[in-house]
């Protein structure tokens, strides 16, 4: 949307928000004439933003202009420890330095651990606090590779489901967001849409008033579960055995779609095979469903016409997350519901967007690095090891990392294993650079603390990977005080670094080109060369904000149906049930089940009995927004809650409101009680939030483990075993 007159007294800026969520929704930034942000609203004519915006972000000036944001860099003083800081009181182990004095500083010393330690014993560690392309992953790229710092694996998130879906699929490709309303089922697996989802929300209550029903399976009552026709309360990690289950229905009764199968699919033979083990029976006994609703829910989603299944990625953080997603992503190709418009399934449909990452990330700098290669890959799963035990293991690599440089994440709240990696946090040894907006959980263990922007004060260009709108953000304000961006900051130390490279000069515009693969030495009105991007340029991309896909542009008259025309991009060219690349690599080459080593039927159960549900607050993103004031007062009825079926607190002698102690091998958290009939018996659950807001000053990650999925070694955070004591009130 262009903006308003330069003479009217406010002006209205198309941003987008680059929280980590699937809606990427376009937002209109309102800007008095003193230059303040006033107003941030949904943009109308975005089809999937519809004019609103979740709860988390229509509040988001309070995070723009919240009175504790970070706005000068600061320098640790010296002689303070490196250990969590009280609420309020952070300021006071820092002190003010210009950004002249910050970046020389951090340059020599990043220099210095390169000359006496190596390269590699730098480690970069950033995720998706911000999903725009130059925000993710551009300048601090090229910075990285440059200096020939430790590659970070980042697969915290979504790599086990991701390369699982690729598996099978070969592009993360799904059902586009605004044919949902065609559905006349949807089932949301793992997907709480009303808390992280919204904007698919509008679509399935359409269906819905059409005759739909939405069916959830989640081990938890979600806002979504509990507006659904059916919730399903599987228990945690078993989701593939029923999915196998459902297989095992569908195929015994005649429900799939032979024709689709034999013309799109490879290994039918053998997945029918398999999935001749998962009798209703067995599939019950495992999942706590019974063995009918095991064949009722077969049936319904094998005879409705179109049926839509949205996958979330809560699914694939277990230990066999990846056998998971590649069940549950087959029951579509099973039933041949792709080709139906509204139906089919969508996880993520990132594979869209062909962006220029070799322009824009650089990774051929790495040639000028003083390794003159590629550096190795450190996992960030794996945060806590790589800070304490670097070396330990046969696998490990290169030397111990001895500087870290944070930025777009929080890892001492959210990484796995928290105890070990504030452990590692705390070495005097450890030379430590956040980039940030707020003191955090990591911020409390910093050398040097930099000033971030919000997504309001940079330029950047974003796809999504929950629609197929390529979007322009463009900066609202003024950073305040002397916050930075991304690309800001990792241009500057690259020159103090002394990198001559024309690269570490380009500026937002010039990356946002990059991105699209224009011709650098074309002028005005050149297009983007990026496959499905060829009708966009970056002066109609400033001017409407949103631009679709070129699949997209015209859903009513030629809807984009996924995998209903191959060749497919997996070795075979079609889909996969059986993968001859997992055979090779001497796993699997079908989807199974098998409990995780942290379950009801593993041997730590014998001490630790009850499964932990590490669960996001709905109000929060991860760990972002959690030290709002507004934010909080939303979580208010579960924050510091560890919420347990009544049976297990009977049998742990515990009323609703009674402290207690949650703990394993790897750490403990106080909490209070919470009496929840909606959870699975077995079953316990408590929110993500900020370390430092808990009372012992721990949060749900001192308790999750890290250990790596079974595909992409993602996290695990679902694979969790926990016991439960009260704690006893003094005696006088």
């Amino acid at each position: 949307m262009p903006a308003a007159a330069p003479t009217a007294p406010f002006r209205i800026v198309h941003t987008v928000c680059s929280h980590d969520c699937p809606d990427s929704c376009a937002v209109l930034v309102t800007v008095n004439e003193e230059g303040r942000a006033v107003k941030v609203e949904g943009d109308p004519s975005q089809p999937v933003t519809q004019g609103f915006l979740c709860g988390k972000v229509a509040k988001y000036l309070d995070r723009v202009y919240a009175p504790d944001r970070i706005l000068y860099p600061l320098r640790r003083k010296p002689g303070v420890p490196k250990t969590t800081l009280p609420r309020g009181l952070e300021q006071e182990a820092f002190e003010r330095v210009s950004w002249d004095e910050a970046l020389t500083a951090i340059a020599a010393r990043l220099q210095q651990v390169s000359l006496e330690h190596g390269s590699e014993a730098i480690l970069p560690y950033s995720y998706a606090g911000t999903i725009g392309v130059l925000g993710f992953g551009s300048m601090d790229r090229r910075f990285f590779h440059r200096l020939g710092a430790s590659r970070l694996d980042r697969t915290i998130c979504s790599e086990a489901g991701g390369q699982a879906w690729n598996l099978v699929y070969g592009k993360k490709l799904g059902t586009p967001t605004e044919d949902f309303r065609l559905a006349k089922l949807i089932l949301a697996w793992g997907a709480n849409i009303h808390g992280n989802n919204v904007h698919l929300w509008p679509m399935i209550e359409q269906a819905r008033r059409d005759g739909a029903r939405l069916i959830v399976i989640d081990p938890y009552r979600t806002r979504t579960a509990a507006l659904a026709d059916w919730h399903i309360a599987i228990r945690p990690g078993t989701d593939s055995a029923l999915a196998l289950g459902l297989m095992h229905v569908i195929l015994n009764e005649g429900l799939e779609d032979r024709a689709y199968i034999d013309e799109f699919t490879h290994g039918f033979t053998q997945l029918a095979e398999r999935a001749r083990e998962y009798t209703p029976e067995r599939v019950a006994a495992w999942t706590g469903l019974t063995p009918t609703e095991v064949e009722q829910l077969a049936r319904e989603y094998a005879t409705t016409r179109p049926a839509a299944l949205r996958l979330n990625y809560g699914t694939q953080r277990t230990e066999h997350g990846g056998a998971t997603v590649r069940a549950i992503a087959m029951l579509p190709a099973l039933t041949g519901a792709w080709k139906y418009r509204g139906g089919g399934a969508v996880l993520s449909t990132s594979g869209a967007f062909a962006w220029n990452k070799q322009a824009v990330e650089r990774p051929d700098l790495a040639q000028a690095s003083p390794l003159g290669r590629q550096s190795r890959l450190v996992n960030m799963c794996e945060l806590g090891h790589a800070l304490t035990e670097m070396g330990a293991r046969p696998e490990d690599t290169g030397p111990a990392v001895h500087a870290l440089f944070v930025y777009n994440s929080n890892p001492g709240a959210v990484a796995p294993n928290q105890n070990a990696v504030r452990h590692g946090l705390a070495r005097p040894d450890l030379f430590t650079v956040v980039h940030e907006l707020f003191f955090t959980d990591t911020t409390d263990y910093a050398d040097y603390i930099l000033p971030a922007t919000t997504f309001l004060e940079h330029t950047d260009i974003q796809g999504a990977y929950g629609h197929y709108f390529v979007q322009l953000s463009q900066q609202a304000i003024e950073p305040p005080g002397e916050a930075r961006s991304n690309v800001w900051l990792f241009s500057q130390l690259a020159q103090r670094m002394g990198f001559l490279e024309p690269c570490f000069r380009d500026t937002p515009d010039q990356i946002i080109r990059q991105a699209m693969a224009i011709d650098p030495g074309a002028g005005p009105g050149a297009h983007s060369a990026n496959p499905g991007m060829e009708h966009i340029t970056f002066e109609a991309l400033q001017e409407q904000g949103h631009i679709p896909l070129a699949f997209h542009r015209d859903p009513q008259a030629q809807p984009f149906l996924p995998f209903t025309s191959g060749p497919f991009a997996t070795p075979s060219g079609k889909i996969e049930f059986y993968s001859e690349a997992l055979a090779s690599a001497g796993l699997d080459p079908l989807p199974g089940f098998v409990p995780a080593t942290e379950s009801r039927w593993g041997e730590a159960a014998n001490r630790y009995p009850l499964e932990f549900l590490s669960r996001k607050a709905d109000n929060y993103m991860n760990s972002t927004f959690a030290n709002l004031p507004g934010h909080r007062k939303m979580e208010s009825r579960t924050n510091q809650r560890l919420e347990i079926h009544p049976d297990d607190a009977h049998a742990r002698g515990l009323a609703d409101g009674d402290p207690l102690r949650l703990f394993n091998d790897r750490g403990s958290l106080q909490l209070t009680a919470l009496i929840n009939p909606a959870l699975p018996a077995g079953v316990v659950a408590a929110r993500l939030d900020w370390a430092k807001l808990h009372p012992d000053g721990s949060n749900v990650n001192a308790l999750t483990s890290e250990r790596l999925t079974d595909i992409g070694r993602g996290a695990t955070f679902y694979s969790t075993l926990v016991e439960v004591t009260k704690i006893e009130a003094p005696t006088t």
